[in-house]
């Protein structure tokens, strides 16, 4: 019986470091454990905002890997700004009241002219040449992954021009994204969006998402199957770590700058105040790209003495810091558009053995695992009271060497048991996972 291939049309693959890829890297690493062949399809010389080439070495040898060039207007941009073009490619957006006249410029480019993304330009040749490879290789089902949700399109021909299964995965939403609002969209290009987003949604045989508010969000917009896959965590050969000798409050990941958590930073201060001890343990470690509005804010607040800033750092060197903080930071924008996001990182964050302090908005998704799991503590933007009990009682607990988390019901959150959700609704796509 000939093995089941499985078309993966993805943009971040390693080298590309970041939580974008991780999704599908480990998706294809466990595929062919349930008799599926995975073939990847990447561009051939992308603009990765960011690189981790340590990851290339966790790429399934049992995967077939299709490349094709791919034009991307922030190869030119980043003549202009190398600095800029790589901070709004990842997400990272200045304050509206800090941009400056390049930012705004910038950021009009990228939301006008090149819609749904920068990656736009890849659809046609992708296209082209994944037709051919499709007939030439009688494959019959394909999973686009968005965003970029450029790609999402290259699905939306190939359903048109061959009729094969189509799964669209979406890692984040498009219009209700975080930074779809920042993009300053004309109304023709917000309308655009949301037209090609209904094609999308209504023209793929099933719908993938990562959380249950995206789900419902998407059900207003199509009838079509909708499947959640979370993101989860995979075994990873990190050595034991020995705990920091600190009171280590850990973000690890993009902290934008609407993730500026002041409640955060007047409880510390409050703390600092009020126990004399605090100041010689107290240290907040940032880890990955960090914008300058939070910089500034801690300044601020006074709490440079204590900012332990290290940008970013391998995969496996995360790992590393998630096992040995003693408490890890987990912060979501303030906003009913972010209340579908689950951060990737909270899932290694579980299995870390380390309490979660996890800020966002009121009824996120990522509160519901938190407290389901037992694996730490939600707090929403009106909980400054609440947080700086936990605080002390974290602090109280470390001082007596007895912090620690103790997660329930992980399992379900392995890369492997998703994988097998995954395979159960190719084979079943009306499935309800």
């Amino acid at each position: 019986m000939k093995q089941k291939q499985l078309l993966i049309i993805t943009y971040y693959w390693p080298p590309a470091g970041g939580p974008g890829v991780q999704r599908w890297l480990k998706f294809v690493k466990y595929l062919p454990d349930f008799g599926v062949q995975p073939i990847v399809y990447i561009p051939e010389n992308p603009t990765y905002p960011i690189v981790d080439e340590n990851l290339i070495k966790e790429v399934s040898d049992k995967a077939i890997i299709l490349k094709h060039k791919i034009f991307e207007p922030y190869q030119l941009a980043s003549f202009l700004s190398k600095k800029k073009t790589k901070k709004i490619s990842s997400g990272i957006i200045p304050n509206q009241k800090k941009q400056s006249f390049l930012d705004k410029v910038f950021l009009w480019i990228r939301g006008n002219l090149f819609i749904p993304d920068a990656r736009v330009f890849w659809v046609k040749p992708s296209v082209e040449f994944l037709e051919k490879y499709i007939k030439d290789n009688d494959i019959d089902t394909i999973v686009t992954s968005g965003p970029p949700h450029s790609l999402h399109l290259i699905g939306l021909e190939l359903k048109r021009k061959l009729n094969v299964k189509w799964f669209a995965d979406f890692r984040d939403p498009w219009t209700t994204i975080g930074y779809h609002k920042s993009l300053r969209l004309s109304n023709y290009a917000a309308k655009k969006h949301k037209t090609l987003e209904h094609q999308v949604l209504n023209s793929a045989d099933t719908i993938i998402v990562t959380s249950n508010t995206t789900k419902t969000e998407f059900q207003s917009i199509t009838s079509k199957p909708i499947a959640v896959i979370t993101n989860g965590y995979d075994t990873e050969n990190v050595a034991k770590q020995t705990l920091d000798s600190k009171f280590s409050l850990a973000h690890i990941g993009s902290f934008l700058s609407e993730r500026n958590p002041k409640m955060l930073w007047e409880s510390l201060v409050e703390l600092l105040h009020e126990i004399p001890d605090f100041k010689t343990h107290l240290e907040i470690k940032l880890i990955g790209a960090v914008s300058q509005e939070v910089l500034e804010t801690i300044a601020q607040f006074g709490l440079n003495p204590y900012l332990n800033n290290l940008g970013y750092v391998s995969h496996s060197e995360a790992i590393a810091h998630q096992r040995k903080s003693q408490v890890l930071l987990l912060i979501e924008i303030n906003s009913e558009d972010t209340k579908s996001i689950i951060p990737g990182k909270l899932f290694e964050y579980m299995i870390s053995g380390r309490p979660i302090v996890g800020i966002g908005p009121k009824d996120s998704d990522f509160a519901e695992i938190i407290t389901n799991t037992n694996t730490g503590v939600f707090f929403d933007y009106s909980d400054k009271m609440k947080l700086k009990s936990v605080l002390l009682d974290f602090y109280n607990q470390f001082l007596e060497g007895k912090l620690q988390s103790n997660g329930i019901g992980l399992q379900q959150y392995s890369r492997k048991s998703l994988t097998a959700n995954l395979v159960e609704l190719i084979a079943n796509p009306k499935s309800s996972i």
